[in-house]
């Protein structure tokens, strides 16, 4: 059986980001956190959160009457994982290419070209 890609969908990923900030949460206060930036539903926000316990990118525990959700591995393992699965399926596994594209890509300041220029340097 193939295992489960590691990328997050751009909802589960906002929802993630709203957990992994607030370390623990419920739905009602992840619903709140999402609506304040855009519309979208109490139950959809509730199914999605129970979507990404199922994949196990979330546990629940019983807190009085709500549960309350907590990441199942931190941001930096998933956000690693997701940006090889990109690297993997968008460049063939090559980091070059990537790296190529953000030095030579006009929205970087140069003050962000000169930080990843250090991080290579720092690397090697």
């Amino acid at each position: 059986m193939r295992k489960p890609l590691e990328t997050l969908t751009t909802q589960e990923l906002a929802i993630m980001k709203v957990v992994w900030r607030l370390g623990t949460a419920t739905v009602r206060e992840v619903y709140e956190a999402l609506r304040a930036k855009r519309r979208i539903a109490y139950t959809t926000v509730m199914t999605m959160m129970n979507v990404l316990e199922t994949k196990g990118h979330l546990k629940k525990d019983k807190a009085d009457r709500a549960y309350r959700y907590r990441p199942a591995r931190p941001e930096q393992a998933v956000v690693t994982s997701m940006v090889r699965e990109f690297v993997s399926r968008v460049f063939d596994g090559a980091s070059r290419p990537l790296l190529l594209h953000l030095v030579k890509d006009r929205r970087l300041t140069a003050k962000e070209r000169d930080a990843l220029m250090r991080v290579i340097d720092e690397a090697d």
